[in-house]
């Protein structure tokens, strides 16, 4: 084990979830909120959703975190040596602005081989019950369940969508965070989270890894970044940007996102 305890590490088996786990100081994500919230003020005060699939191929700071050893040392423990960057994106709840995240599963739309991934959602804020923290549902990891496509423009998940079937939540655990911390879960567990009922904002950047021995399947040629270990061939590479929003890596990004977007709606793959 690089990174995790024994304990940590069942206790990821059994329930699907672990947290919180610390990777990196509070000033380091104190750093990268004002970064983010800068990038933010130079485009109307939002990061466009172009934009933020896998902002990671766009701003160096972003892929120096995918790429964060003291992240890589746990998801290493759950996934093995050879780790691909799937998805990356930051998540942001404004205060009293209603936008919520329906129960779901991860993998539903992601198209792959396997659904063994983790999740690792790095709180760039303080994330609360209150502020609209992601719930869990502890041990539903096991099995994949049916969605459905929702509508609701309330909804934060890329196709609105939401386990097609009545749940008991009452049960739920609030992955409350500090940050700089994170939480990892299986992208089978049911989670989802309530709206930001506070002033502030709850801001998050959401990594998803997965083994390189997984694949994509269907129709096309995905892309993903390797992030540690050895490549197995199954995705073409992704590349460091040059800079920020650097001319070449928005062209490269533009024909990635051409590619995701046509997996998850025609066929489903990672939103």
């Amino acid at each position: 084990m690089k990174r995790l305890s024994e304990a940590q590490h069942e206790r990821y088996r059994s329930d699907g979830v672990l947290f919180p786990v610390r990777v990196m100081e509070e000033a380091e994500a104190a750093e990268a909120l004002s970064r983010f919230e800068r990038i933010e003020a130079e485009r109307a005060g939002r990061l466009p959703p172009s934009l933020n699939a896998k902002p990671h191929l766009l701003i160096p700071w972003a892929w120096d975190i995918v790429h964060d050893p003291r992240i890589l040392d746990a998801v290493d423990d759950l996934l093995g040596p050879d780790i691909l960057c799937w998805a990356s994106s930051f998540i942001v709840k404004n205060g009293h602005d209603g936008r919520y995240v329906a129960w779901h599963q991860d993998a539903t739309y992601w198209g792959l081989s396997s659904p063994d991934a983790v999740t690792v959602w790095i709180a760039l804020t303080s994330s609360t019950k209150a502020n609209g923290g992601v719930r869990f549902l502890t041990g539903t990891h096991r099995s994949a369940r049916p969605h459905i496509d929702t509508g609701d423009s309330r909804n934060l998940l890329g196709r609105r969508e939401s386990v097609d079937e009545a749940l008991d939540d009452t049960g739920a655990i609030d992955a409350e965070l500090k940050p700089g911390e994170a939480s990892l879960h299986d992208a089978l567990i049911l989670h989802g989270s309530e709206p930001n009922r506070t002033d502030g904002r709850r801001v998050g950047f959401s990594i998803r890894y997965i083994p390189a021995s997984v694949r994509h399947v269907g129709p096309g040629r995905n892309s993903a970044t390797l992030v540690r270990g050895r490549d197995h061939g199954g995705f073409d590479l992704e590349r460091k940007p040059e800079g920020e929003f650097h001319p070449a890596a928005m062209a490269r990004h533009r024909d990635v996102l051409r590619r995701a977007m046509s997996t998850i709606f025609d066929g489903g793959e990672q939103r």
